[in-house]
C-alpha cells in the first residue's frame, strides 16, 4: 500500500481520538491546532519528495502488470499457431478476450484505486479542517468578547473623567464664591440692637 507520512498520521491520530473521548480528556481546539500546524508544516517539507516516491512505485507496479499480461497475450499467440482443432482455436480467442478485458479492468482499478486513496485522504482532513474551523470560530469570540471589554472600559474611563472634570469645575465655583451667611448674621444682630426700646436701658 502507499505510506502514510507521519504529519498525516498525527492528523489521523489526533482526528480519530476526538469523537469517542470524554469530553473532559478531549484536547482543546488550541492544542489540536498546534499539533495539526505541526504536522503540516513537517509534512510540507517532504511532500514533493514523497510524491515523486509514491508516482515512481505506481509507475513500476503498471509496468510490471502490463509485462504480465504480455507475456500471457505472447503464449496464447504461440500456443494458437501450434494449435490446428478448432474447438482449441476457439477457446485461444476467448483466453485473448478475457486478456484484453483483465488489462481493461486493471486500468480502471488502478484508477478507481487513486480516488478511493483521495477519498479516504478526503475524509482525514475533514476532521482536521473542522478542528482549524473550531479553533478560529474560538479566536472570533475571543476577540469579540475583549472588544466588548476594551469598549467598556473606555466608557467608564471617559465617565470618569467627566466626572472629574465636574467635580473641579463645582469646587473652583465654591472657592471663589463670597461667605453669605455671615454677613447675613450680622445684619440681623444689628437689626436686633436697633430696635430696643430707650425706657429700657
Amino acid at each position: 500500500g502507499l505510506s502514510v507520512p507521519w504529519g498525516q498520521q498525527h492528523v489521523a491520530l489526533v482526528a480519530s481520538l476526538l469523537p469517542p473521548c470524554p469530553t473532559s480528556l478531549l484536547p482543546t481546539p488550541q492544542a489540536a491546532f498546534a499539533h495539526l500546524a505541526l504536522a503540516f508544516r513537517c509534512d510540507m517539507f517532504t511532500l514533493q519528495q514523497r510524491v515523486e516516491v509514491e508516482k515512481r512505485a505506481r509507475d513500476a507496479a503498471e509496468e510490471n502488470i502490463q509485462e504480465e499480461l504480455g507475456q500471457c497475450q505472447a503464449a496464447l499467440e504461440r500456443l494458437g499457431r501450434s494449435c490446428a482443432n478448432a474447438g482449441c482455436k476457439e477457446t485461444l480467442e476467448q483466453l485473448q478476450h478475457n486478456l484484453a478485458v483483465l488489462s481493461a479492468a486493471v486500468e480502471r482499478a488502478t484508477s478507481a484505486a487513486e480516488k478511493l486513496g483521495a477519498v479516504h485522504q478526503e475524509a482525514r482532513m475533514s476532521r482536521a479542517a473542522e478542528v482549524m474551523v473550531q479553533h478560529v470560530e474560538n479566536l472570533k469570540r475571543h476577540h469579540m468578547r475583549e472588544h466588548a471589554e476594551l469598549e467598556e472600559m473606555k466608557r467608564l474611563i471617559q465617565q470618569n473623567s467627566r466626572n472629574r472634570q465636574l467635580a473641579e469645575i463645582q469646587e473652583a465655583a465654591v472657592q471663589c464664591s463670597p461667605p453669605a451667611p455671615l454677613l447675613q448674621g450680622s445684619a440681623r444682630r444689628r437689626v436686633s440692637i436697633a430696635v430696643i426700646p430707650k425706657q429700657l436701658l
